[in-house]
């Protein structure tokens, strides 16, 4: 799986303490429709990191050996252009591993825009996917789903597993 960074403890993105995967893609949906420049996302940063390859195996056998995360999170840039590979993590850590901890997927998208991938992930215990584009200097939310505070009133969480 290609990435741009983990962080093995992550206490930002979601109540229970998670692994942060980055996922190596964007189409910078948010910027374009906005009319701003790619630098204003709040993704920038990860986007100018080194792409590199990771085993889901590997991957996942680093989560469950960290006594301290309880759940995942996949994020960074915009995971559902990587989809398959989403898919193909959730599946091997429901599957293989046997493990039904959280996964949140941070995305850009609306539910409408990505019905297909979302009844795929339903077959999934526990995913939460947070939904919206971020929109610069906007209204902040909390999230009653992810309790913490979101950065454009328009995001939101559901819990679709």
């Amino acid at each position: 799986m290609k990435i741009k960074d983990i962080i093995d403890e992550n206490f930002q993105d979601y109540k229970k303490p998670s692994m942060m995967i980055a996922t190596c893609k964007c189409d910078w949906k948010c910027c374009i429709e906005q009319g701003i420049d790619t630098s204003m996302c709040q993704n920038s940063n990860i986007a100018k990191q080194k792409d590199y390859e990771v085993s889901i195996e590997d991957l996942l056998d680093r989560y469950l050996n960290n006594p301290i995360t309880s759940a995942i999170v996949i994020g960074g840039l915009e995971p559902m252009l990587q989809f398959d590979d989403i898919f193909q993590l959730v599946s091997y850590l429901r599957n293989k591993k046997h493990c039904d901890d959280d996964i949140v997927i941070y995305t850009g998208y609306y539910p409408q825009e990505i019905e297909t991938q979302i009844k795929q992930l339903k077959e999934f215990k526990n995913i939460i996917i947070k939904f919206g584009r971020f929109v610069p200097n906007n209204e902040k939310r909390f999230d009653d789903i992810l309790c913490i505070t979101l950065n454009s009133k328009n995001q939101y969480a559901e819990r679709i597993s």
